[in-house]
């Protein structure tokens, strides 16, 4: 259950003088350096293979322990580690949380780049690899961030966890194994450190992945009258999806930072499995959806709409079963604007960027949609690199950007445990210690 938001006191002039300071002491060249090397590992999760991120993940520990930080990796799957990075101020307060992950989606064909995928290549101001966007270059400003937290105000209160975790382009095994083993437990808020143009994301959409499985009678194609066909009860589905849509934005319009709610079929399968003959009529049929909904939306709701949907489309075709299910589900998230992580990262901001913030929403689940559902941990997404430019070819990252947010994952954590109201209360200890380093 989310707990209720903390509001920040008001920041002293001896707060904000810190921040400044810390923000300073981000060290830029180590952020470029650390990106590269990031980039040049390759992280693709590749289902032939097994999971790859253990590369990453023991070089960011040994990075990590390098630099005074308690390490702990921890697998959450085999051959997927997670990094747990803790670095403890002095006296008690709140525990903050800088998240991102290691592993990157695939670098697909290579001819279609005009770098090598894993090169870090810099040019006129950007590094170009798979990840340098999302979020190797996150990750690397958050890392850089914490070492400035911890070399320029050590005696700050609480502590500055780093979250770096597997699996968040799949399941999100790596951030649902963190909670499942006690790490967000009593954490006062997180920074998750995906790629939004440095904006404020105080809203996530939230998803449905869902499949439609319909059943017919196998039959030649020129015999159809001796099976029964579920293609064109799953076309009037496909078809209803589209109205169903229409009457979601009818009902919650327009989100001012996430826009439109969306039902979308994303695979069409028939048959299910084996080989597709063009004078075979299929027995079966599997319609994928990705359904993302915006907030005000009751996932409980949409189920009963598609459940609904889907005996619409097949009543004309008693022969015809069909079954949907939900194979996985990611609730929107709604951080409170008056939240002292919100009033921090907004400070941190006009320190470290020297204007005031712009407001965005992430157009699909992070990490964090979970820390927020699972755990209760306030949210805010904010980092470096364009929107748009995840998963594409010649994936780049801006240096000037990089290196601003890495200045500002300083300063907010300098405000925010400097300020919050739990400075001066004992801290959660978090997960036990039994594997660190």
């Amino acid at each position: 259950m989310a707990r209720e938001p903390e509001v920040a006191t008001s920041f002293t002039v001896r707060h904000l003088e810190l921040a400044g300071e810390v923000a300073s002491a981000v060290d830029a060249g180590e952020v470029v350096r650390l990106t590269r090397e990031l980039v040049r590992i390759d992280s693709v999760y590749r289902p032939e293979t097994g999971g790859n991120e253990t590369a990453c993940a023991r070089f960011l520990a040994g990075y990590l322990a390098d630099r005074g930080f308690q390490v702990t990796l921890e697998e959450a799957a085999p051959g997927r580690p997670n990094v747990i990075a803790d670095l403890d101020g002095e006296g008690d307060g709140p525990t903050l949380i800088l998240e991102g992950h290691t592993d990157v989606v695939t670098e697909g064909d290579p001819s279609a780049w005009t770098r090598d995928p894993f090169g870090a290549q810099v040019d006129a101001g950007r590094i170009y690899g798979r990840g340098a966007c999302d979020m190797k270059g996150g990750l690397a400003a958050a890392i850089c961030a914490a070492i400035a937290v911890g070399d320029a105000a050590p005696a700050l209160p609480g502590r500055l966890r780093l979250a770096i975790v597997a699996d968040e382009e799949g399941m999100m095994l790596g951030i649902k194994s963190f909670i499942a083993n006690g790490w967000a437990d009593g954490v006062a808020g997180a920074i998750i450190c995906e790629p939004e143009d440095n904006e404020i994301c105080l809203f996530q959409k939230g998803a449905l992945r869902t499949q439609a499985t319909l059943h017919g009678q196998m039959a030649h194609g020129a015999m159809p009258y001796a099976g029964a066909s579920p293609i064109p009860a799953a076309a009037r589905f496909i078809l209803g999806c589209a109205d169903l849509e229409a009457e979601y934005f009818e009902r919650h319009g327009e989100h001012p930072f996430l826009g439109r709610a969306h039902v979308t079929p994303t695979i069409v399968r028939a048959p299910v499995a084996g080989e597709p003959q063009h004078n075979v009529m299929p027995d079966n049929v599997l319609v994928a959806l990705d359904v993302r909904t915006v907030p005000g939306q009751d996932h409980g709701a949409i189920r009963g709409d598609l459940e609904r949907l889907l005996d619409d489309a097949t009543a004309a075709y008693p022969a015809v079963r069909a079954r949907l299910e939900i194979l996985e589900e990611r609730p929107w998230t709604e951080t409170p604007a008056d939240s002292g992580l919100v009033r921090s990262v907004e400070a941190a901001h006009r320190l470290a960027l020297g204007r005031e913030p712009r407001y965005g929403g992430v157009p699909g689940a992070t990490d964090g949609t979970f820390l927020h559902a699972l755990a209760g941990v306030p949210i805010v997404t904010i980092g470096p690199g364009a929107r748009t430019v995840p998963h594409r070819a010649d994936e780049w990252v801006d240096i000037s950007q990089l290196v601003a947010a890495s200045r500002l994952y300083a300063a907010a954590a300098v405000l925010f445990r400097a300020s919050h109201p739990s400075a001066g209360r004992p801290r959660p200890t978090g997960a036990p210690r039994e594997e660190s380093r």
